[in-house]
Order: C-alpha cells, then sequence, then structure tokens
C-alpha cells in the first residue's frame, strides 16, 4: 500500500483514558461504556469512535460512487451500529450493521450505490471476512 495520509492518535491511561491526535483536532476522555461494566458518562468510548470513522469512511466512498457514477442523488447518509460482545475463544468481536440512505433515488440504485461503495471503503475491506457486517439500505 502506497500511503496516501497517516494520521496519529495516542490513548493514554487503561480503560479510563485520555486520546489525543498529533494535530490537536481530537483530545477526548474515554470511558467503558457502562454496559460492559465502566462508569459510562459524557466520554465517548472505542466503539463510538469505530462507528463514527466506519460511518464517516462509508459516507464518503458513498459520495465518490455517487460521482463515478454520474447519479443525481442527494446528500447520503450513513449511521454505523457497532456491537461488541465475547467470542468462542474468550475473547471479544465486533459486529457492524450499516444503514444507508440516499435521498432522490430507487431502492435499485440505492442498493447498487451502496454495494460498490462496500467494495472501495477502508473500512469495509478492513473488516470483510474479520467481523460480522450487514448492510441495509433503508
Amino acid at each position: 500500500m502506497k500511503p496516501l495520509f497517516t494520521t496519529a492518535v495516542t490513548s493514554q491511561g487503561g480503560p479510563e483514558a485520555k486520546i489525543a491526535s498529533k494535530d490537536g483536532v481530537i483530545d477526548l476522555d474515554v470511558r467503558k461504556a457502562k454496559e460492559m461494566g465502566g462508569p459510562g458518562g459524557h466520554a465517548t468510548n472505542a466503539e463510538q469512535l469505530f462507528a463514527a470513522g466506519f460511518a464517516t469512511d462509508f459516507n464518503t466512498c458513498l459520495g465518490i460512487v455517487i460521482q463515478k457514477e454520474g447519479v443525481n442523488a442527494g446528500y447520503p447518509e450513513v449511521t454505523a451500529n457497532v456491537s461488541i460482545g465475547e467470542n468462542s475463544k474468550g475473547g471479544y468481536s465486533l459486529a457492524a450493521k450499516l444503514q444507508v440512505k440516499i435521498p432522490d433515488v430507487d431502492r435499485e440504485t440505492a442498493e447498487k450505490l451502496a454495494k460498490a461503495a462496500d467494495q472501495i471503503c477502508p473500512y469495509s475491506n478492513a473488516t470483510r471476512g474479520n467481523i460480522e457486517v450487514e448492510l441495509e439500505v433503508i
């Protein structure tokens, strides 16, 4: 792979951590979700950050596909629902469900565009075959 962009975010402090990007744009408290035995509260967690990245990159790729195909569509919206759970090996696994909305196109076209975006999205390519990912056009 020839890198087009590289970024760095540092997490310091264990499960109740502080994360910061090298450029200072990200500066957040991270807490384990209450449902996972953590304190929750006004802080993010790794699953939310993963969901944010997946939704954003998929939406970006969807825009690229829409433009490349010359489709007249409204601004797409992608919601990434990310779950964490125990796996059969005593560790943890993730699962994701991407909900895709593309205004001003019929369902068949929206599904075609979503499938094409799934093929170029870096998160889709990284997770394919590694975690369960469901793609839903709504």
